[in-house]
């Protein structure tokens, strides 16, 4: 009876270790009951996760740059809505995190140069030393610019966006009201929606799972690919462009371009500048023959 007994409880065991995962990172280890889960995000550095929820997009960026330093794998690789719209130009960083997961406002990557980033941890600001004062702003839009496979008819923009609210909804847990505009150009099959903030949700976190699912591979534990579906068929994104809208325009200036970017508009200054000294000598020169051809008349005259 005995036996029995540490059977069914070893068996008990198992069943509920097998059970304790987290769906929404699957990089995470998880133990123990209740069911306890937590990523790396530095070295001896655990972070607790609560996977009934998804995971902050600065947490996700810190595993990722924990994972690249130490040789594990990440498999990482229109339009704007308006003018003040920013793209994540930097790619992926070593983030410093608030205790809740959400970016500080000024970010360092560990060196003595330093930039201010939105609440989507996107660089809103020319880099600069430590003093640099940055405030907390609200990425408040987000418009995600997909484009999908070829399908063999083309796509119902009303059914399409039943689709995308479904789709979101289902595997991001974002309420369909989120989604305030889907707008289709069926010959490129491109994709414009708009998602924007009127609670606590955390848009930059949806829109980090879902670039994943789209270029690379999932975050969550189960590795499906997020796919909308239209009147019962499967439409797979290809790619995916984000643009983040903060509450306050960015501060970034010419200061800080690049040498390469830098080149290119003095060379284009330069060219424009000597175009005009070609057409001031052209002019000049067609002038001065003009003025001789008339004194040749006026002397034939005379």
């Amino acid at each position: 009876m005995k036996a029995l007994f540490a059977l069914c409880l070893v068996a008990f065991i198992a069943g509920a270790s097998a059970q304790c995962t987290c769906k929404t990172m699957k990089w995470a280890t998880c133990d123990g009951t209740p069911c306890k889960c937590e990523v790396f995000i530095d070295t001896n550095v655990k972070q607790t996760l609560e996977c009934e929820k998804l995971v902050p997009k600065c947490f996700l960026m810190k595993a990722e740059m924990y994972r690249a330093k130490n040789g594990l794998s990440t498999r990482t690789f229109g339009g704007k809505p308006v003018d003040t719209a920013i793209v994540d130009n930097d790619g992926i960083y070593d983030p410093v995190c608030e205790n809740n997961g959400r970016f500080k406002a000024i970010q360092c990557n560990g060196t003595e140069t330093c930039w201010c980033v939105n609440s989507a941890g996107v660089r809103r600001s020319d880099k600069g030393d430590k003093n640099l004062k940055c405030e907390p702003v609200e990425t408040n839009w987000i418009r995600l610019e997909l484009t999908h496979n070829e399908t063999n008819a083309a796509l119902d923009s009303a059914k399409l966006r039943t689709g995308l609210e479904n789709a979101v909804l289902e595997r991001y847990g974002l309420a369909k009201g989120f989604i305030q505009e889907v707008q289709y150009e069926k010959a490129s099959r491109r994709i414009l929606v708009d998602l924007k903030k009127s609670d606590n949700t955390d848009l930059a976190t949806v829109a980090y799972y879902m670039e994943k699912d789209v270029k690379v591979l999932p975050l969550f534990k189960e590795q499906n690919k997020m796919e909308v579906s239209v009147e019962g068929n499967k439409v797979p994104m290809k790619n995916i462009l984000i643009y983040y809208v903060d509450e306050k325009p960015p501060t970034m200036t010419m200061q800080k371009l690049t040498g390469g970017v830098i080149a290119v508009i003095v060379v284009v200054a330069l060219a424009v500048v000597i175009g005009l000294l070609v057409l001031f000598f052209m002019n000049r020169r067609e002038k001065a023959q003009y003025s001789k051809a008339q004194a040749r008349e006026m002397d034939n005259l005379s």
